[in-house]
C-alpha cells in the first residue's frame, strides 16, 4: 500500500502558479460571460471533450475547404477540430466576446480568430466564403432571440454550397433534427451523454446550391 501511495505522489505533482492560472482561466472567462450575457452563452459549463470530439469527427477531412467554427468560447471544440486533423490555416473561429476572442487567439496562434457576430458571417469571412467545407456551431440557438437565429441561419444557407456540412449541438434531446428549411438534409443525429447536460449533435448537408 505504501508503495502505491508513493507512486501516486510522484505522478501527482502540484501545479505551478502559472500552470494553475492556465487551468483556471477558461472557467473564469466562461463564468464572466454567463453573468454578463447568459442568453448568448446558453450553457452551465463549457462543452466536454467528449462532445467536442464527437462534433469534430463529423467534419470531412478529404475536403480542402475552410472549417468555420461559430462561438469558439473557451476553445474545447477548437482544440478537438485541430486534434481531428483540421489544418490550423483552414480553421476560422468566430467569437462575439472580445475577451474570449483574445483568449482564443493566444491559445491557438495558428488559427484565424475573428471577433464578430455570426449574423454577419458573409461580411466577416470575406474571400473565404468561396470555399467552405463545414460550419461547426456551438451557438445556443434555443436561448437566442428568434430574429438573431433567423439571421444566422440565413448566413449559413448563403455560405454553404452543395455537399457542405452544418454541425450543431442542442440540449433539447427530444429533437431528432433542427429546423433549417429546404435545401438541407439531416445525415446524422446522435446524443452525447458524456456532457453536462447531455447534448444532441445534428449534422446536416447542403443538398442544393
Amino acid at each position: 500500500m505504501n508503495s502505491i501511495i508513493k507512486s501516486f505522489r510522484k505522478k501527482s505533482k502540484p501545479l505551478s502558479p502559472s500552470n494553475l492560472i492556465r487551468k483556471i482561466e477558461p472557467y473564469t472567462l466562461f463564468t464572466k460571460e454567463i453573468i454578463s450575457s447568459p442568453r448568448t452563452v446558453g450553457a452551465v459549463c463549457p462543452s466536454s471533450p467528449f462532445l467536442a470530439t464527437s462534433m469534430a469527427q463529423e467534419v470531412n477531412l478529404n475536403d480542402d475547404g475552410f472549417v468555420i467554427e461559430l462561438g469558439g468560447g473557451t476553445g474545447n471544440i477548437t482544440k478537438a477540430l485541430l486534434a481531428h486533423g483540421v489544418p490550423p490555416r483552414k480553421l476560422i473561429t468566430i467569437e462575439r466576446s472580445p475577451e474570449l476572442a483574445a483568449y482564443l487567439s493566444q491559445k491557438f496562434p495558428g488559427i484565424q480568430v475573428i471577433k464578430g457576430d455570426a449574423g454577419q458571417l458573409v461580411t466577416l469571412l470575406g474571400d473565404c466564403t468561396k470555399n467552405i467545407n463545414a460550419i461547426v456551431s456551438g451557438l445556443p440557438f434555443k436561448s437566442l432571440p428568434d430574429d438573431v437565429v433567423s439571421a444566422i441561419k440565413q448566413q449559413i444557407q448563403t455560405l454553404l454550397q452543395e455537399g457542405g456540412k452544418f454541425i450543431q449541438f442542442t440540449y433539447d434531446l427530444t429533437l431528432s433534427e433542427l429546423s433549417f428549411g429546404s435545401g438541407f438534409s439531416v445525415i446524422n443525429s446522435k446524443i452525447e451523454w458524456r456532457n453536462l447536460p447531455p447534448a444532441r449533435i445534428s449534422t446536416m448537408v447542403c443538398c442544393s446550391t
